[in-house]
């Protein structure tokens, strides 16, 4: 391990430890002005599907990316690495449900429908996702009203219709008709790529950057994001479910199609390191203050779990 990659882990996992404590915090049985109540089995579900470990990525991406263009943005950046944060679980709990892929384990756990019930995995997403804007909104993140609409706009684009929301309804179709490569590559752009791409650009609107610094994290983040994805469809073919923390083969019990599926393990993996060397040429600009983004790309494509 190069001092670069010491780094990045050292940083993934000081960084995941400080999320989870904001989060924490953030769904604290503590009412916030304007709130009438919290129902405590409402927030032990909610808290389940949140406070369960996890990498922590996103908000890493978020907070990195902020980073990268100056020191002063750190606490308004992990507020909005937590707000993404929510986002990612309630699509967690939302996907897991029976209606959609029907999992039993998430990060080595029950879901939080297997926990509880399904209303309750139902409603601890609902209470996620509108959790999300509040915490981008609230007077704590100190950010220029401008920068926050830009970042609710931004983020509701990437969650939903033609996003998140809209990747997974092209998933579950899927599911009865197989797409081509280029539908795979949309499917997969939308339903993960979107955060990972509204992470990386977050850091560029949380530090006010010019247009063509905003564009080149976006870019990057769109490129980690194809890599994310394309890493997570090896996984499913090669790793076990005690490694991945839940089920695994599911795509192709159900007959979806990956790139992988469709090109086989060995251009998947020459594949992964193109996209490596892309998100290299992206940050190439920002020179050794990009170190970090750029053993995080790596790390994107050689992960285990």
């Amino acid at each position: 391990m190069n001092s670069h990659s010491a780094l990045f882990q050292q940083r993934l996992k000081s960084h995941a430890e400080v999320v989870e404590a904001t989060l924490a915090d953030l769904l604290s049985p503590d009412l916030r002005t304007g709130e009438t109540a919290r129902p405590e089995r409402l927030m032990a579900a909610i808290r389940h599907g949140v406070l369960n470990g996890g990498k922590r990525l996103r908000p890493f991406l978020v907070m990195e990316s902020a980073a990268l263009l100056g020191d002063r943005f750190a606490c308004a950046a992990l507020r909005v690495g937590a707000a993404l944060e929510c986002v990612h679980c309630y699509s967690l709990v939302h996907d897991d449900l029976p209606a959609m892929d029907d999992d039993d384990l998430r990060r080595g756990q029950p879901t939080v429908h297997i926990a509880f019930d399904e209303a309750a995995a139902i409603l601890a997403g609902d209470s996620l996702l509108t959790l999300a804007f509040d915490i981008l909104a609230a007077p704590e993140t100190a950010l220029a009203d401008r920068a926050k609409i830009e970042l609710v706009l931004s983020l509701a684009r990437a969650a939903g219709i033609g996003g998140m929301v809209g990747g997974q309804v092209l998933d579950l179709a899927a599911e009865k008709t197989p797409p081509d490569e280029a539908g795979i590559v949309t499917l997969q752009a939308m339903k993960t790529g979107a955060l990972i791409r509204f992470a990386c650009e977050a850091g560029a609107i949380i530090a006010d950057a010019d247009g063509a610094t905003r564009d080149r994290l976006r870019r990057y983040g769109e490129t980690i994001g194809l890599a994310f994805q394309l890493a997570d469809d090896l996984l499913d073919l090669t790793a076990d479910t005690q490694t991945m923390g839940k089920a695994t083969g599911k795509d192709a019990a159900r007959g979806k199609g990956t790139l992988v599926s469709l090109k086989g393990q060995e251009w998947a993996e020459n594949r992964l390191n193109e996209l490596v060397g892309e998100a290299e040429g992206l940050l190439a600009p920002f020179g050794e203050r990009a170190n970090i983004l750029v053993e995080t790309a790596r790390f994107i494509a050689n992960r285990r779990s």
